[in-house]
């Protein structure tokens, strides 16, 4: 797939995305407005990565994009509910996110929690309800779903990043604090179409599952590394927060160019763990490549 077919698979897959967000979401003048315009807010902008790995990967097992629409949908409103939460003065503090203010700040403290619950809720609202998907594949994936954003993934990593501040971290507990706070989330997107197909190969979804496991630790290696050598307007966050916080980051742990020589290496594995596929992982492919360019 060259540049100009993927970005045309980009758009058409973002389209799909939006569409279905807009149609989830209730229109911004329903009881309570409040709550539904901040929800609204909440969603906008995004890199919308993790939505395409939903479709690169389930692409490359064969389904039909109308097929993973849902679970597309479903895993950008657990990340924006994630966002709006980790922004809150009691977790990150931060007042800035996607280029504009954070939902705390655009509203109030009490909106943005419940916001949050909101967009959590309505995740799997999509999933339970979503007519291309057969009641056992709606099953797998609420299960999936659920267990990578609750104790046992995303939110149990968030409780571990606070327990951590202002403490001196190992390589290895730094890992599985990051394996459960971002990896999980990330893992979920490769794993979720998995539901939909199965007569996926049992080396189809070892691929998947090695894919995801590089890509997800490469991308906060990434995400560090950035946070010191990228500005506030590039991110559209506050730069540096890692290191007022004095959290444990890849760079604090390695230095910046031994974290970002392990990230170069995690996207190399994340590449080879897609050798078995045929063509039709070449958006997941190129997808890689994308993330591994990014610049926030």
């Amino acid at each position: 797939m060259n540049r100009c077919d993927f970005s045309a698979w980009e758009l058409s897959r973002r389209a799909r995305l939006h569409a279905a967000l807009d149609a989830a979401l209730p229109p911004a003048e329903t009881y309570p407005a409040r709550l539904h315009g901040a929800m609204r807010y909440a969603s906008e902008g995004g890199k919308r990565l993790r939505a395409l790995l939903v479709y690169g990967a389930g692409e490359a097992l064969g389904l039909a994009p109308e097929q993973l629409d849902a679970p597309a949908l479903a895993v950008e409103l657990i990340h924006a509910f994630s966002l709006v939460h980790d922004d809150l003065p009691a977790m990150d503090n931060d007042d800035l996110r996607r280029g504009r203010a954070t939902v705390h700040k655009a509203y109030d403290e009490g909106t943005a929690i419940l916001v949050g619950d909101g967009l959590q809720t309505l995740a799997f609202e999509v999933l339970a309800a979503s007519p291309q998907l057969g009641a056992e594949a709606r099953s797998q994936m609420l299960l999936g779903l659920a267990r990578a954003s609750g104790s046992r993934g995303m939110t149990g990593g968030q409780q571990a990043d606070l327990a951590a501040e202002g403490a001196s971290l190992s390589l290895a507990e730094l890992e599985q604090l990051h394996s459960h706070k971002t990896g999980a989330l990330i893992l979920a997107c490769l794993e979720l179409p998995l539901a939909a197909a199965p007569a996926a190969s049992p080396d189809s979804r070892l691929a998947l599952n090695r894919y995801g496991r590089a890509l997800g630790l490469a991308y906060q290696i990434q995400d560090d590394v950035l946070d010191v050598t990228a500005s506030t307007g590039t991110l559209g966050k506050t730069a540096g927060k890692d290191i007022s916080s004095v959290k444990s980051t890849y760079v604090r742990l390695l230095g910046l160019e031994a974290a970002q020589a392990r990230a170069e290496t995690l996207f190399e594995e994340a590449q080879t763990a897609l050798a078995g596929f045929d063509e039709r992982a070449n958006p997941l492919r190129d997808l890689t490549d994308r993330i591994r360019a990014r610049r926030h």
